[in-house]
């Protein structure tokens, strides 16, 4: 029987977390096949987020609320990093390559390791740390490979690892208040958040924010129908029954699905550097995951 602490979700939780990674990965392909400005793409698909969150939350939601004003301060720099992510891995995607860019988040488990070392107190045994660090070699070895590509490609690396640090920070946040607001409320407040930041972008750069074709508009609302809500809500949802740890996790086996579809619809081509890396990447994630599903499952007979 699953303990009374944990949120009601009708379906397993790492079953959610791969429906959630699968949403996010196609993110990478939607922006490449895209010639908007991403800070326009990227502020647009948080907005047009909240605005359908809102038509399915009620005001109980928000008096249920446990939060302090620290808390809220949490909720605040939450949705700052959150803006600032995808500020800036949004941008790599211009520089370097899809499987570049998504494989370098593969670090995330890495930076939230140590944050819920330090914020939660939570230890990590040997096997988790062996998969961690597969996980970073992986990257290494995707991020060597660039190395003999361009300057741009390693720009876009620099970029793309710089949002990875946002996001686990993000991450952490969110765990931080995951038991005193509800996730789509909370979803709301740092998405909208989220957007202002990249709005303020746009405005001190002069981009311009209505100059678009309705194939355009359309591209949006998919970004945020799909990676958004049924990809960064379900991260929410997911960290008070599994942690931020376990959810940077799954994200690893983002860039393996990111390799493969920008493969198929893009045409992008996959390097010795980038195959190895991704095999070494999906190894690691498959060790955590197997270990982990066991704990899961003993815990919740």
């Amino acid at each position: 029987m699953v303990s009374s602490n944990k949120p009601s979700i009708l379906f397993h939780p790492f079953i959610l977390l791969f429906i959630s990674i699968l949403s996010v990965s196609i993110s990478s392909i939607m922006i490449k096949l895209s010639d908007t400005p991403t800070s326009v793409a990227g502020m647009y698909r948080l907005f047009i987020s909240v605005i359908i969150m809102l038509c399915f939350t009620s005001g109980k939601m928000a008096r249920s609320t446990e939060m302090n004003k620290k808390d809220w301060v949490i909720v605040i720099l939450s949705g700052l990093f959150l803006g600032l992510h995808f500020l800036f891995w949004m941008e790599s995607l211009v520089y370097t390559s899809v499987a570049s860019s998504m494989v370098i988040l593969s670090l995330q488990p890495l930076f939230v390791m140590m944050g819920s070392y330090f914020l939660f107190k939570e230890h990590v045994n040997l096997l988790t740390v062996f998969c961690l660090i597969v996980a970073l070699l992986g990257s290494i070895v995707i991020a060597w490979g660039d190395i003999w590509v361009s300057k741009d490609a390693l720009i876009g690396d620099g970029l793309s690892l710089i949002g990875t640090f946002f996001a686990s920070v993000y991450l952490l946040a969110g765990q931080k208040v995951s038991g005193k607001i509800n996730a789509s409320l909370y979803s709301i407040f740092v998405f909208f958040i989220g957007g202002t930041v990249m709005l303020v972008y746009n405005l001190i750069n002069n981009v311009s924010l209505i100059n678009y074709a309705s194939s355009d508009w359309i591209y949006f609302l998919l970004l945020a129908i799909i990676p958004t809500i049924f990809g960064q809500y379900i991260f929410n949802l997911l960290l008070k029954s599994i942690g931020a740890t376990t959810v940077s996790v799954g994200i690893i086996g983002e860039p393996v699905l990111a390799i493969v579809l920008a493969y198929l619809l893009l045409g992008e081509t996959i390097s010795l550097f980038q195959f190895i890396g991704g095999i070494i990447t999906l190894f690691g994630m498959g060790m955590y995951f197997w270990a982990k599903s066991l704990k899961y499952n003993i815990q919740n007979k």
